[in-house]
């Protein structure tokens, strides 16, 4: 059975990169890497997140993609169960069930009372505004997505190299002149990946 969401990752030994792809393909790598030279200094991150991935890599090659896979069809069956739970809950008359979760929100009077004079009540005139600030500041989102994302693993990897502070100051500024003029000198396969990982920061 195959991912559901397949983790996009990529590896380093040190300061190169060795792998980059689904976490499968890039275990199978780590793993080669590892049996050759097992004080070798791996880091495995989501390529969407900047966030570190655990392997556990005991075993032989077989041994670790079984585990991976396994722990991949058990994600994959808990996220089918839940869906599948939802449509089979009965419903009573009316509007369809869109997936809505109820959770407390605390406002002022004057904040309820504005939303319940609203068309279709509370519920409806949040989620409208919700939505239309979704709309209104998906660039930024982006932006600031990929700034996050960006830092994170220039955190992780190149917070000892040469101008550091003043490119992490340029990513957060939008500077694309500086940020690529400080990176230049850093190791070759760390600057790459930083500069990818910060295209739509800029």
């Amino acid at each position: 059975m195959g991912e559901r969401n397949p983790i996009d990752c990529t590896a380093f030994n040190g300061h190169r990169r060795i792998a980059s792809g689904n976490l499968l393909k890039v275990a199978s790598k780590v793993k080669e890497v590892i049996d050759l030279d097992e004080q070798a200094s791996i880091l495995i991150f989501n390529n969407g997140t900047s966030e570190l991935v655990e392997v556990d890599f005991r075993g032989s090659m077989q041994d670790v993609l079984e585990r991976l896979k396994s722990a991949t069809e058990e994600r994959t069956l808990a996220a089918n169960s839940s869906s599948d739970t939802d449509q089979r809950s009965p419903r009573g008359p009316g509007r369809p069930k869109l997936g809505v979760v109820s959770r407390e929100v605390t406002l002022l009077p004057r904040h309820w009372d504005w939303l319940n004079r609203q068309p279709g009540g509370a519920s409806v005139a949040l989620r409208q505004l919700i939505e239309e600030a979704r709309r209104i500041n998906s660039d930024k989102d982006i932006v600031r997505q990929s700034q996050e994302v960006a830092y994170r693993f220039m955190s992780a990897m190149a917070g000892d190299f040469p101008g550091f502070e003043e490119a992490t100051r340029a990513l957060f500024a939008g500077d694309y002149v500086r940020f690529n003029s400080l990176v230049e000198s850093w190791a070759v396969d760390i600057r790459d990946h930083a500069r990818k990982l910060a295209e739509t920061a800029f």
